[in-house]
């Protein structure tokens, strides 16, 4: 069991703490009492049980300049003091800008590196720093010519999941954060591969990309690892984009056992978006068909919810529908309150991200964690309306 290791030494200067731990998130939770009957921090179901937050600070949104980098490093200092302790970034976001502005803030915050829990991605091809005048010429000096991207492995000109390509992004993403190691590890979008390969292939070179997580892990570079998806887990088996989280989580116990580290999800879930509750695209084990949620939970995987304001759009939430949302969750002074309380009362759903580059926007959304969300039940109920 890898995991085990993972909390104190793996990497870095000897008793260096490199990643969150059971004992710094629960100090860390134990902080803010205001939250103790919210069920603002949810404990992971992992061999180290982490305490993280129910909203997470995310780092999509904004150009890449220096105004948006500061927004995010200041965003970042005021979720840590507020109760946010879930930071997910991606290499590719803001061309590397996101993962450089959060790794200052986490280098100048007071909370320790033991008390975050730290998630990033990589899959696209990343820029650095801006978009360069011509990009085919950047892949190609940066990444084919060298061959980290391996001949015929770049996908849709843009993605690429071989593990020599993911070893170095990972570490690229460690450079960038300036941490030894990550709790969580994503693919991203790896269904962005399926329009040009076969279903068989597809899972080929996902089990090699699991292969090489699962060797990041065992080296104590990340805790667990999980795939990042935007339209894969919400749409049906048939459609070329599909993934099959029973398949994914078949091929990583073939390659570790009951031990093995793939144990994260993220998906897009919203009040426009719930496909990930309401339809029924996967198997565990054999049919009958169940939604991703579920599926997920009896697999043994936490779900992360992207675009949780869909990039802003349900701060105002229709007249007619916000009224319907309203009488079956908890009252919100906002829309983007009652927004954020859908996805937190969504049972199996771990937490919910929000891109934040504004440290007003961080306390505003805050708000929706000082309000006990409404039982699961409630959310089924409101979904079958």
């Amino acid at each position: 069991m890898h995991g085990e290791q993972l909390s104190s030494t793996a990497s870095g200067a000897p008793g260096a703490v490199t990643l969150a731990t059971a004992a710094g998130t629960a100090a860390y939770a134990a902080q803010f009492p205001q939250f103790a009957r919210t069920l603002h921090f949810r404990t992971l179901r992992l061999p180290e049980p982490c305490r993280v937050s129910s909203l997470g600070l995310g780092s999509y949104l904004g150009p890449a300049d220096d105004a948006t980098d500061a927004g995010y490093e200041a965003a970042l200092q005021t979720a840590l003091a507020g109760g946010i302790n879930l930071v997910d970034t991606a290499i590719n976001y803001r061309h590397q800008r996101s993962e450089r502005a959060l790794g200052r803030a986490l280098a100048s915050s007071a909370v320790p590196r033991d008390q975050v829990f730290l998630c990033s991605k990589a899959g696209f091809v990343p820029f650095d720093g801006d978009m360069p005048a011509d990009a085919r010429r950047y892949i190609e000096d940066t990444y084919l010519r060298p061959r980290l991207i391996p001949p015929g492995q770049l996908a849709a000109g843009a993605h690429c999941m071989a593990p020599v390509f993911l070893a170095d992004q990972l570490q690229r993403s460690l450079d960038n954060l300036g941490v030894c190691a990550l709790d969580v590890f994503y693919v991203h979008n790896p269904e962005t591969q399926q329009a040009e390969l076969s279903r068989e292939e597809f899972y080929r070179r996902l089990r090699l990309a699991f292969e090489l997580l699962e060797k990041q892990a065992a080296l104590g570079r990340i805790r667990a690892y999980g795939v990042a998806t935007w339209n894969g887990l919400r749409v049906p088996p048939d459609a070329i984009d599909y993934l099959d989280l029973n398949r994914m989580v078949a091929t990583a116990r073939e390659l570790a056992g009951e031990q093995h580290h793939f144990r994260f999800v993220q998906l897009p879930y919203n009040l426009a978006m719930p496909e990930a509750f309401t339809l029924l695209n996967q198997t565990v084990e054999k049919p009958p068909y169940v939604s991703t949620l579920n599926a997920a939970f009896r697999l043994g995987l936490h779900a992360i919810a992207s675009a949780s304001l869909m990039s802003g759009r349900l701060r105002e939430i229709p007249a007619e529908g916000r009224q319907m949302v309203q009488s079956f969750l908890p009252a919100a002074a906002t829309d983007a309150e009652l927004a954020l309380q859908f996805v937190r009362s969504t049972g199996s759903v771990t937490a919910a991200l929000v891109g934040m580059s504004n440290p007003a926007h961080v306390t505003a959304n805050l708000r929706a964690a000082a309000v006990a969300p409404a039982p699961p039940s409630q959310v089924g109920k409101m979904l079958q309306q």
